[in-house]
């Protein structure tokens, strides 16, 4: 199966590349770090108003539709430019919403989607897929949670606020109780549909991490000098950013295959989205490691940009599913075969 972008996606990601590269993003993560959050809100109602969060909804509550393929050109930039905030529980927390309204249930949806696609809003989302914490609670205008008994609540608050491997990741324990906004079957279906579209999203997000980090370090290697050579002339160094580049573009169609699914809807889709998350997240972690080999003690340093794209990286490996989890799912269903 062969994938090509339409003309309208890529202008699509041409724009969002165009707003993120010009807001100067390793600033406003190190302000979102140190809980400065004002020009990353500004950057997130900019890229909510050029339709980062439409594809995840219908145009019944102001998306444009199931779009998962146009959500992963937007996911792709975010982490291109390692974009803060909860991105990825926002397309869950919109989807999931979405789904309990298609049940039965549309009052949350009516109440929240809307807002969130226009970008007057910020929500963020506790399930167990994603384990007991919320992403930027601090930030968000409401924290859904997801329980193990199949409850959708919106949680009264939140509690301390933690740092994750990646300090632009704030976490938060949900407060228990909260408004009781739906139970039962209806919210175990749409929290599975909801988990698929956030393993889909956080894979696209690593792959933008992955190949800016392998830009950084191609670009490091080029101009940094040793034994009177530029390194990127050694074969060591060559193999080693050659490897990188071969896990990303690997990773690229079974993120396109993982969108076709998810669209189409069928049975597969879990197995697919597993596929690519598992291929995008180990691919941008061995772009990690091998930036921190090429950049040598200065990769490790907090105070070089470079260390934001790493500590991501290493985040969104095990956010929405851990590579053995995923690999198990991919055992579990049948791939679209390329």
């Amino acid at each position: 199966m062969r994938f090509a972008p339409e003309p309208e996606q890529v202008a699509f990601g041409q724009v969002l590349e165009r707003i993120f590269a010009a807001a100067g993003t390793p600033s406003v993560v190190r302000a979102w770090a140190r809980g400065e959050h004002g020009p990353g809100l500004a950057l997130w109602g900019r890229a909510a108003r050029a339709g980062v969060f439409t594809p995840a909804a219908p145009e019944a509550l102001g998306g444009v539709g199931a779009l998962p393929v146009e959500l992963a050109v937007a996911c792709v930039a975010w982490g291109r430019h390692c974009v803060p905030g909860p991105l990825v529980e926002t397309v869950a927390a919109t989807v999931l919403l979405t789904r309990l309204a298609e049940s039965g249930e549309p009052a949350p949806a009516r109440a929240w989607v809307p807002r969130v696609c226009e970008g007057q809003a910020r929500v963020t989302l506790a399930a167990p897929a994603a384990g007991p914490y919320a992403l930027d609670a601090d930030v968000a205008d409401a924290l859904f949670v997801v329980t193990a008994d199949d409850e959708l609540r919106l949680a009264p608050g939140h509690g301390p606020v933690r740092r994750s491997l990646d300090p632009a990741r704030r976490l938060a324990r949900p407060r228990p109780g909260g408004q009781l906004l739906a139970a039962g079957p209806p919210v175990r279906d749409a929290a599975a549909r909801a988990a698929e579209w956030a393993a889909f999203a956080t894979a696209a997000q690593a792959l933008g991490v992955g190949l800016t980090l392998l830009d950084r370090t191609v670009a490091y290697a080029r101009q940094r000098v040793q034994f009177g050579r530029p390194i990127g002339s050694f074969q060591a160094v060559k193999h080693r950013l050659a490897d990188t580049l071969v896990s990303l573009e690997f990773a690229r169609p079974l993120l396109d295959a993982a969108g076709v699914a998810l669209a189409a809807g069928g049975p597969g889709a879990a197995a697919d989205v597993a596929a690519a998350k598992v291929a995008a997240c180990e691919a941008a972690y061995a772009a990690a490691r091998t930036a921190l080999q090429v950049h040598g003690a200065i990769g490790y340093t907090a105070a070089y940009d470079l260390s934001l794209w790493i500590g991501k990286a290493r985040a969104l490996r095990s956010a929405w599913g851990s590579p053995a989890d995923c690999r198990a799912r991919v055992l579990q269903g049948d791939i679209i075969h390329l």
